[in-house]
């Protein structure tokens, strides 16, 4: 049996829930693994404060050099991007192997941290950062690694999912639901990092890097939130046969590579759309593998500490074995000609189109969808009187997003549209 002494950096909601599984599981990881990690220090600016968790006398310290230079593994539950990249590279440049669950600092500085840690031979893991208890960085770094990567999408935010599930099961709008979920402890008092699609795109960005083997960065990621998704959006699109879901989207095409964030429609019937409440999954059609799909809690500090755990593990069992970056934290491979432009994109759509109800006014959407080259799927009119204005609502089949854009444009330029055109683009599996 190894002992490794472990120094946690945080000792907030996710650092209590990492040490109390640690110390309560110690017994079980060292009969499976052949290795105990054992609880040395953890540093945290408050050290008073009762997590409910009972550590050793000793171990507590508001110094996090001391930390890094007494333990064997470093994990950085810090959050935050400042003081985190600073106690990660600081561990890094004394060669200890890091764990974190950072993705926002993950998405933002890969390329700077995991360059450092290749110079250092320090490992770096981070399961955490990316879907809460599904293990997928694991499937793409281990299960995986022998595949090409064709398409990755994933639900990555359970606040989100929560909200767009609740607005078609309770029928109430975006607001009743996300103050609902606020009250639950789904979604934070400042909810915009996630129902604003930030959140997803810092794991999109961490999974299309794994998947592809350059760091990306956020730069050329399409972001979209949910805040526009409407109750009327959602009672339509349950209609054709389909449901709402804030999806990260990753695709290589013919060597070109899209990464785009955005409120998605997806059949009734496929295994993404039966993804409710706050649960996450990710879909994957590999080569030779073909389409895989992984399902679990997408955060929380049950699931969280799965994850970090699990790294902690596989640190030391590197380190037991003399095996440092026996699987690098990142393996660069670029091979792309260039980043796809969201006009360029091909997909199908949902659009809601306010017209006037008339004769001839579907003649007109017709003539101008038709016009640039776009073919309609379905269509679902709403009746009314004569020259009210009603819904109109069409599906296209697969064509690029510039053209849809440009017909929206010149649609909403009709004196018998009214409004904005809301469209909405669809994911099929």
């Amino acid at each position: 049996m190894k002992d490794f002494k472990v120094g946690i950096v945080g000792f907030g909601n996710v650092g209590s829930g990492v040490v109390k599984y640690l110390i309560e599981n110690d017994t079980v990881i060292a009969k499976r693994t052949g290795v105990k990690p054992i609880l040395a220090k953890i540093a945290d600016i408050d050290i008073t404060t009762d997590r409910g968790v009972i550590v050793p006398d000793g171990i507590l310290t508001t110094d996090v050099s001391e930390l890094i230079d007494e333990v064997d593994v470093v994990v950085e539950l810090v959050g935050g991007i400042r003081s985190a990249k600073k106690i990660i590279m600081e561990a890094i440049s004394k060669g200890k192997p890091v764990v974190t669950a950072n993705k926002a600092l993950l998405a933002e500085y890969g390329e700077e941290i995991f360059s450092a840690a290749e110079k250092s031979e320090a490992d770096i893991y981070y399961e955490a950062s990316v879907g809460g208890g599904i293990p997928i960085i694991k499937v793409l770094r281990e299960g995986l690694v022998g595949n090409q990567i064709k398409k990755i999408t994933g639900i990555l935010n359970g606040t989100c999912n929560y909200i767009l599930s609740k607005m078609e099961e309770e029928k109430k709008s975006f607001a009743e639901i996300l103050e609902k979920a606020t009250e639950l402890g789904y979604a934070e008092a400042d909810p915009g990092l996630d129902v604003d699609g930030f959140d997803t795109a810092h794991k999109a960005v961490i999974l299309a890097s794994l998947a592809y083997g350059e760091w990306f960065g956020m730069d050329p990621v399409h972001i979209e939130g949910i805040r526009g998704i409407s109750l009327d959006d959602i009672k339509f699109a349950a209609e054709l046969g389909y449901k709402a879901k804030l999806l990260a989207v990753i695709k290589n095409e013919n060597n070109n590579v899209q990464i785009r964030v955005h409120p998605t429609l997806v059949l009734s019937d496929s295994q993404m759309a039966k993804v409710n409440d706050v649960f996450n999954a990710v879909h994957i059609d590999g080569i030779p593998v073909g389409e895989t799909m992984f399902y679990g809690k997408g955060a929380g500090l049950e699931a969280t500490s799965s994850s970090v755990i699990s790294d902690i593990i596989d640190v030391a069992l590197n380190l037991k074995f003399g095996s440092h970056r026996r699987i690098p934290g990142f393996r660069t491979g670029k091979q792309f000609k260039k980043l796809l432009k969201m006009d360029d994109i091909v997909s199908r759509y949902y659009c809601r189109i306010h017209a006037i109800d008339k004769k001839g006014v579907l003649a007109g959407i017709s003539e101008t969808l038709s016009y640039n080259n776009i073919s309609v799927s379905s269509l679902l009119q709403k009746e009314k009187h004569d020259g009210e204005i009603v819904p109109i609502i069409v599906i296209t089949h697969e064509t690029k997003e510039g053209k849809v854009l440009k017909a929206i444009r010149e649609l909403e330029a009709l004196n018998t549209v009214e409004g904005k055109i809301k469209y909405i683009r669809i994911e099929d599996y």
